[in-house]
């Protein structure tokens, strides 16, 4: 069994301090894929997470305090892929692959669109470019983990208050659309080919006790390419453990 987690830590120095470091060595996934990391290689605690046994990739933004993606495993990959070679997204540093055989494991953080305008534009061009480039990787690379914050709730039932959500950047319907036609070409959303229940969310705004009145929305995912939807042991969301806005989720696979 391996069980890879992902987490948008919204800051990894800041999660550190709310007990990361801790949390990570109790859960003791195989790897562990973070988002929005806020900082550059060097100041991710390396010292502190190879103490416990991972090795430590990341890919920040140029921006500092900004973005990055990181995987951390605890068996050493063949190969370790940064960024998508595109360099409108690859300065945001959205994307990391590290593959263990025939399994490629990603890390990716999408672009948020609240802000509207010229960012939900480059969103829904990130949204084009990312499926392209993966199902391109998928001619090669046939067994595929995408872990990552997605910035989309993909279904009714993954938002708190869908009706009033339908102008939202995250819900948008070309959004849902969009990973819709993403499914299809092939990919299994780890966590719903488990578990249907409504109200299982993995991000909350910090506005007006959302958290705490369960007011969230389902935007982290752990995703595989077909080829790998009968290794799917267990899937989690784990809702109690507060080092960031997201909680971490992990999926269970047997390969």
């Amino acid at each position: 069994m391996n069980r890879i987690l992902s987490y948008n830590v919204n800051g990894i120095r800041s999660a550190v301090n709310k007990g990361l470091i801790s949390f990570i060595g109790q859960v003791n996934p195989d790897i562990v894929c973070f988002q929005e990391t806020k900082a550059q290689s060097g100041q991710m605690h390396e010292t502190e997470f190879e103490a416990l046994g991972y090795h430590c990739y990341s890919f920040s933004a140029v921006k500092k305090g900004y973005s990055g993606v990181a995987i951390f495993s605890k068996n050493l990959p063949d190969l370790v892929v940064y960024g998508m070679n595109n360099e409108k997204y690859d300065v945001e540093g959205r994307f990391i692959r590290a593959d263990f055989g025939d399994i490629s494991v990603i890390s990716v953080y999408f672009p948020s669109g609240t802000t509207g305008g010229l960012r939900q534009a480059f969103k829904m061009g990130f949204l084009d470019d990312f499926r392209s480039y993966i199902n391109e990787l998928r001619l090669s690379r046939k067994k595929l983990v995408i872990s990552g914050d997605f910035n989309i709730c993909r279904l009714w039932i993954d938002i708190h208050n869908p009706d009033k959500q339908l102008n939202t950047s995250g819900f948008l319907p070309e959004e849902r659309d969009w990973f819709a036609n993403f499914i299809n070409d092939g990919y299994v959303d780890c966590f719903r080919s488990v578990n249907q229940e409504s109200h299982q969310y993995t991000w909350w705004s910090y506005r007006a006790g959302a958290r705490q009145n369960n007011k969230g929305w389902r935007i982290d995912y752990n995703i595989v390419s077909e080829d790998l939807k009968d290794s799917i042991l267990d899937v989690k969301i784990l809702p109690s453990a507060v080092h960031s806005d997201h909680c971490p989720i992990f999926v269970d696979l047997d390969f």
